[in-house]
């Protein structure tokens, strides 16, 4: 049927007439399949597409991960049986076509699949692609700068101006084509739309499945996740996905994998380089000595990535409210109560504990953990309009109870922010140490808070509401405690101190010190007055379509 030659010749050869016949056929099959089966087209073509991409993904990368270990294992097994001594042996083999064994090729898929199935790292590198491309709203990874603020102005402006140029007909065909379906719900249900819908999925495939294929044809050298994630970043950016709310925040996300990448080119050329010096001069030794050295990144890269994932955890997370009654959201705020009371009391003790002996490293990571939970509380606040969305009429109470406490962690958050921010500079500054008795006067502090923390998160941790009663008894006691100890640096400033940053520094602690506990006493007691354990508290039903 073929003219006697080989189905790869066939296709080299005639791939005009292929890829003409498979247009026509599968237009009619689609055709059919549309008219007459009532057939989502989109299903198909996403489906057909999966595999497709997969199949552009294994032809590329396959070659890739087993070029180099197949070609220098070729090259031993021809030097071995030339009987040709090791530095008389020419690698010439290497400028022809090498045909690898079927059953290496099977393994090394084989391997491939294990390790995207199982790998957190490529499930992480999925999850910032979908969250880039995602239509609405996501928690966003990425930070803003000044070059994607930039871009977001310059296309607005660019929009306001051809908007003005179109005529109004035009436009209103245009927003015809971007109309959202509105799906009716009850208050007590919402519905969890996809990070896109079919069209952009299908495009996201098949284009990517083909531009993988062609290059991979004609031999171009080219990254299979860059040229994916680039395809979905333009059918997001084409298909509106990056609104007014998100686009500061995507831009900045793919200025970053972008600059990733070629930052990771240029740091890849000059390695190499150093590297082959390195080994041309240092021989035996210098392969030894680099040898360890990558057993030592890979090693500490792995730890570190563990390390990673495990602060992402649910121990070291946040949760969102979903309750509709003010009992409800107690019940189920508790342990956000308590993980942030107990990261407070840690933030605090080592926030003192650096001072005390100078320790700009624990003061460093220590503004970091501050910053880290303000940015988490600030998530939870994002959600404020989600969680008032989901409400019924009945349940303005609970909102008005959730958004309160959100305000007070608010404060917590702040308060331990700057009192990192404020230690690490002094330190780092080199400025003068806190006299022996400013440390003491702030460890007694630090103790009397570390009793009144410990006791309220054990209350939160056992929802034993009741008990914050006691602890709200010691509040006189606490506020009394600063207050003498600021009093105390008064008249040490007009008698004996020196250093002035000595001074704001001090006084700034205690003052905020002093914040800290009027925001987490005001929690306590919002709380302690809130509670009612006569009371069952009430959930929304939770229903996914």
């Amino acid at each position: 049927m073929i003219g006697g030659v080989t189905i790869k010749d066939f296709l080299e050869q005639k791939w005009i007439s292929v890829i003409s016949a498979n247009f026509v056929i599968w237009s009619i099959i689609s055709y059919f399949l549309m008219t007459f089966a009532k057939t989502n087209i989109y299903k198909l073509i996403i489906g057909v597409g999966t595999f497709a991409l997969a199949l552009a993904f294994a032809g590329n990368d396959l070659v890739n991960f087993i070029g180099v270990p197949i070609a220098a294992w070729q090259s031993y097994i021809e030097w071995e049986s030339s009987g040709i001594p090791a530095t008389e042996f020419s690698m010439e083999i290497l400028s022809n076509t090498v045909a690898t064994p079927t059953l290496l090729l099977f393994l090394s898929g084989i391997i491939m699949v294990v390790t995207l199935w199982l790998s957190k790292k490529a499930r992480y590198v999925a999850d910032t692609e979908i969250n880039l491309s995602r239509e609405g709203e996501a928690k966003e990874r990425f930070q803003p700068n000044f070059l994607s603020r930039s871009i977001v102005r310059f296309s607005m402006g660019l929009s306001e101006v051809t908007t003005n140029l179109l005529p109004k007909s035009w436009q209103a065909k245009i927003e015809e084509r971007f109309k959202k379906p509105v799906i009716p719900l009850s208050k007590n249900k919402f519905h969890e739309l996809p990070a896109f819908d079919m069209v952009r999925a299908a495009v996201n495939l098949m284009v990517a499945g083909i531009l993988i294929s062609i290059a991979t044809s004609y031999k171009l050298p080219l990254s299979t996740t860059y040229v994916t994630f680039m395809v979905a970043m333009g059918t997001s950016l084409a298909d509106r996905a990056w609104g007014a709310e998100s686009a500061v925040y995507r831009v900045a996300g793919v200025l970053n994998v972008i600059g990733g990448w070629f930052g990771t080119a240029l740091i890849a050329f000059i390695a190499s380089g150093t590297i082959l010096a390195l080994i041309s001069f240092g021989k035996g030794a210098a392969i030894a000595i680099l040898l360890f050295a990558a057993i030592l990144l890979l090693a500490r890269n792995y730890i570190s990535h563990k390390k990673k994932s495990k602060e992402i955890k649910a121990e070291y997370s946040l949760n969102k409210a979903e309750s509709s009654s003010i009992q409800g959201v107690i019940e189920e705020s508790a342990h956000n109560i308590s993980n942030v009371l107990k990261r407070t009391n840690k933030i605090y003790t080592n926030t003192i504990n650096g001072l005390a002996v100078q320790d700009l490293d624990l003061l460093k990571k220590n503004k970091k953990q501050g910053a880290k939970l303000s940015n988490e509380i600030d998530s939870l606040r994002d959600n404020i309009f989600f969680f008032i969305k989901n409400l019924d009429e009945n349940s303005v109470g609970a909102s008005n109870f959730y958004i309160t406490v959100l305000g007070h962690l608010t404060d917590i958050a702040q308060s331990l922010e700057y009192i990192g921010k404020v230690s690490h500079k002094h330190v780092n500054n080199n400025h003068k140490k806190l006299k022996y008795n400013q440390i003491k006067e702030l460890k007694q502090i630090d103790s009397k808070l570390d009793e009144v923390l410990s006791l309220t998160q054990k209350s939160f941790d056992n929802k034993s509401f009741e008990e914050i009663g006691d602890v709200l008894l010691k509040k006189q006691e606490l506020f009394d405690l600063v207050s003498e100890k600021i009093q105390r640096q008064v008249e040490r400033t007009r008698t004996e101190e020196s250093s002035p940053k000595n001074t704001t520094l001090y006084f700034s602690l205690l003052l905020e010190t002093k914040d800290l506990m009027t925001a987490t006493m005001e929690l306590l007691e919002q709380y302690y007055n809130e509670h009612d354990s006569t009371v069952a508290p009430a959930k929304m039903v939770e229903t996914i379509n």
